[in-house]
């Protein structure tokens, strides 16, 4: 069953992945990427929560992808006639 919120069914690849620092620093990983470094209270509460949700892969990765925020939309690609503004 594909959930509302991940329709595409992207999630189940695993395309995040994180590492914790010893500074307690969170690096977020988009398909090998480095795309993200969260930092202080924010990285506090982000460990917390993959803590709480660890036992579940999809809420994992829902979770660093809901902390990137609008990183991926889908429309990367523009038309090649398309001016860029």
């Amino acid at each position: 069953m594909v959930s509302e919120i991940d329709k595409r069914n992207k999630l189940s690849e695993e395309p995040f992945s994180y590492q914790i620092t010893k500074k307690g620093t969170v690096v977020i990983y988009y398909k090998g990427k480095q795309i993200k470094i969260v930092k202080d209270r924010e990285a506090e509460r982000l460990i917390a929560r993959i803590q709480e949700v660890k036992e579940s892969i999809t809420d994992v990765q829902l979770l660093l992808a809901k902390i990137t925020g609008n990183f991926k939309r889908g429309n990367e690609k523009l038309d090649k006639n398309k001016r860029n503004f």
